[in-house]
């Protein structure tokens, strides 16, 4: 796979493109403030009055009701939760749209299961940071960059393509390398991760890890220890050095009963099991139960929620953490998204 770095690029934005960025949580703040950085002309479009619009304000920008900041923008970033961006798209943004526009998303979710179609003569791509906002926003800053990925749904004007690994660039995408996809495999690939290993995997093992502590009779305080703090020294050699520096940096008796065990707790079933979550993404059929839950109102989703929020993990965790004093605000708090349907 060729990896894009500046060497790529056949134009570059400038003041003289002007970019809407649509929301202002966690990516929509940094894509904005990068690509001011970078020279870009950026306007803000946010439901007037709302939290994203104060906080904007409040950091010196001066944002648009969205279908006022749409109109006259060359390059339009959608940058809200996935629900909330088929109705705003119509209401707001297509009718305004220009003739050669790029619309663009850092997420395929909306474009792939068909609830959003852009007008004819629009491109249409996505520019996906693989880390969270702060981050992007972070080492833009310090001279570096992070990883994107890049896919062109729709090339009408010929120029899609160099257009999308301009926007990847001037949010400093290009410093850390970019990766060319699909909309199919970054929506598919992504909601997999999220399921099967990154959230829904992870979470469950971890509780399931504890629930079988405790119910051997071992201290809830100890499995707290041992099947949820210490999971981030393991993710940490994992990410900074794959499996080789787990092994290098755990003991051998770690290493063994990793190598000896680990395949009895996600063994062939799980990985059937994973196969089965993946055709659920590759069919549709998530994106239709998850879109059928958001029109009822989400009465599932909160009771599975308020499930896991109860779980004893959390009272336990709670406690020990206030006594954790070296803890700081994690990218799970200050990278939180604006999650409300309209910003």
């Amino acid at each position: 796979m060729h990896v894009f770095t500046e060497r790529d690029l056949t134009t570059t934005l400038d003041s003289s493109t002007r970019v809407c960025v649509v929301g202002y949580g966690s990516q929509g703040r940094a894509h904005a403030l990068n690509l001011r950085d970078s020279g870009v002309d950026v306007v803000l479009g946010l439901r007037p009055g709302g939290a994203s619009a104060r906080q904007a304000s409040a950091e010196g920008w001066s944002p648009r009701p969205i279908a006022e900041a749409v109109q006259g923008a060359s390059i339009v970033m959608i940058l809200l939760p996935d629900t909330a961006q088929p109705a705003v798209f119509r209401e707001a943004i297509a009718p305004h749209l220009e003739p050669g526009a790029l619309l663009m998303f850092a997420h395929g979710f909306n474009v792939h299961y068909g609830q959003i179609d852009a007008p004819a003569g629009v491109d249409v791509a996505l520019v996906a940071p693989k880390s969270p906002g702060a981050m992007v926003r972070r080492e833009y800053t310090r001279g570096c960059g992070v990883p994107c990925l890049m896919a062109v749904h729709r090339d009408a004007t010929g120029s899609a393509r160099a257009r999308t690994l301009a926007y990847a660039h001037a949010i400093g995408g290009t410093r850390a390398g970019v990766l060319e996809t699909s909309f199919a495999e970054e929506t598919e690939t992504d909601l997999f991760g999220e399921q099967a290993v990154l959230c829904g995997g992870v979470t469950e093992l971890v509780t399931k890890g504890f629930e079988t502590l405790v119910e051997a009779g071992y201290q809830p305080e100890i499995a707290y220890f041992e099947c949820l703090h210490e999971l981030k020294l393991i993710v940490d050699l994992m990410h900074e050095g794959g499996l080789a520096k787990v092994h290098q940096f755990v003991s051998e008796t770690a290493i063994y009963g990793d190598l000896s065990r680990g395949p009895r707790i996600v063994d062939a079933g799980a990985k059937a099991r994973m196969k089965e979550v993946l055709e659920e993404v590759q069919t549709g059929a998530f994106a239709r139960e998850w879109l059928v839950e958001n029109q009822v109102g989400k009465p599932s989703y909160r009771r599975m929620l308020a499930r896991d929020l109860e779980h004893p993990i959390e009272a336990v965790g709670r406690s020990l953490r206030a006594r954790m004093t070296w803890l700081e605000e994690g990218p799970g708090d200050a990278d939180q998204e604006d999650r409300s349907a309209a910003q």
